[in-house]
C-alpha cells in the first residue's frame, strides 16, 4: 500500500522481497499552490523539467521490489541535488560569498531549487525566502533520502546486498545518440558486472546504450551507494521517445516494450546480487 502522509509514495518497503530497490525522484506532477503563486511562467511549461511519466514505466515494471516515487514536481525541489546546491540567484537564504563553489548544474540554473531551463528561461518571479527553501528541504528532501536509505538498509540486511536503481528519463540525444544511459559515477557506485548486465539486456532489446555519458549519475546514487557495505547504486536514463507518444506527453505505443526491458533489467540486477554471482565475482 502507498503512503499518503509524505510527498512521496512507498511500496513494499517493510519486508523487501528483492535486493533491488527502485527510486523515481523526478516524475512528480504535484505543483503546490504556494509554488504556483511564485511562478513567472505558465504552469504547463514546467513539464519540461519532469521525467514525464517515468513513474508509469517504473510502477508497471516492478513486481514486489521496494519502490519510492516522489509525487511533488522537480520544480519544487530537486531530490537529485545536494542540500548545499542552493542558488543565491533565487534563494535568499544563501549568500554567493558563503556558498560552496557552484556545480555545473547549479551554474546552469538546475540546483536544489531549479531556477531556469533552456526551453523556458527563468521560472520564478521573485526570490524565495531562506525559510521557504529550508521548509522544502525539511519536508521533501531529507525524508526522501532517509526513507530510501532505510529501504536499502532493509534489503541489505535481508539479502546481504542491496542494489538501488534510480529511474529517470531524458530528452532524445539525437540521431547518433544512445536511447538509454547507465550512470555509476564512473564505476564508484556499482561493479562493472552489474552495468554489463544492463548493457546486455538493452542490446537484446535493440536499445542503444552508453555508460556515464552524458549522465554519470547524480546525488542520489552518490549519497546512497556504499559498496563496502554491499549497497550499490545505478542511475538509469530512458529516452522519452521510447515510451511516450509523439508529443512526448502521454504514455505511447512503446510503453509495453520499455516496461518489459526494465523488468528484465531489474531481474538481471537481482541475479547479479545473488550470493552465487557475488561468490563467482570474488574469485
Amino acid at each position: 500500500m502507498a503512503s499518503q502522509q509524505l510527498p512521496f509514495d512507498v511500496f513494499d518497503a517493510t519486508a523487501p522481497a528483492s535486493p533491488v530497490v527502485l527510486s523515481v525522484p523526478h516524475a512528480g506532477r504535484d505543483y503546490p499552490a504556494a509554488m504556483q503563486t511564485a511562478l513567472r511562467v505558465p504552469l504547463h511549461l514546467l513539464t519540461a523539467l519532469e521525467d514525464r511519466h517515468v513513474d508509469t514505466l517504473a510502477l508497471a515494471a516492478r513486481r514486489h521490489e521496494a519502490t519510492i516515487v516522489q509525487r511533488r514536481a522537480r520544480a519544487w525541489i530537486d531530490l537529485n541535488r545536494s542540500e548545499q546546491e542552493r542558488d543565491p540567484a533565487i534563494d535568499a537564504g544563501v549568500s554567493a560569498k558563503t556558498a560552496p563553489a557552484p556545480s555545473a548544474k547549479l551554474r546552469g540554473g538546475l540546483g536544489l531549487i531549479p531556477r531556469r531551463t533552456g526551453a523556458i528561461g527563468e521560472i520564478w518571479r521573485r526570490k524565495l525566502t531562506g525559510e521557504e527553501v529550508d521548509a522544502r528541504i525539511a519536508h521533501d528532501h531529507r525524508p526522501y533520502h532517509a526513507t530510501l536509505a532505510g529501504m536499502l538498509a532493509a534489503a541489505q540486511a535481508r539479502f546481504g546486498v542491496a542494489v538501488l536503481l534510480d529511474v529517470h528519463s531524458m530528452p532524445s540525444l539525437g540521431v547518433a545518440g544512445a536511447q538509454m544511459v547507465i550512470g555509476d559515477r564512473f564505476g564508484r557506485t556499482a561493479p562493472a558486472r552489474m552495468t554489463a548486465r544492463i548493457e546486455t539486456e538493452a542490446a537484446a532489446a535493440g536499445v542503444s546504450v552508453t555508460l556515464n555519458t552524458p549522465y554519470p549519475g547524480g546525488y542520489i546514487i552518490e549519497r546512497q551507494a556504499d559498496p563496502a557495505r554491499g549497497i550499490f547504486a545505478i542511475q538509469l536514463e530512458f529516452d522519452r521517445a521510447l515510451y511516450l507518444d509523439d508529443a512526448l506527453d502521454q504514455p505511447g505505443g512503446g510503453l509495453d516494450a520499455t516496461v518489459a526491458l526494465l523488468r528484465r533489467i531489474i531481474a538481471a540486477l537481482a541475479d547479479e546480487a545473488s550470493p552465487r554471482q557475488s561468490a563467482v565475482a570474488a574469485e
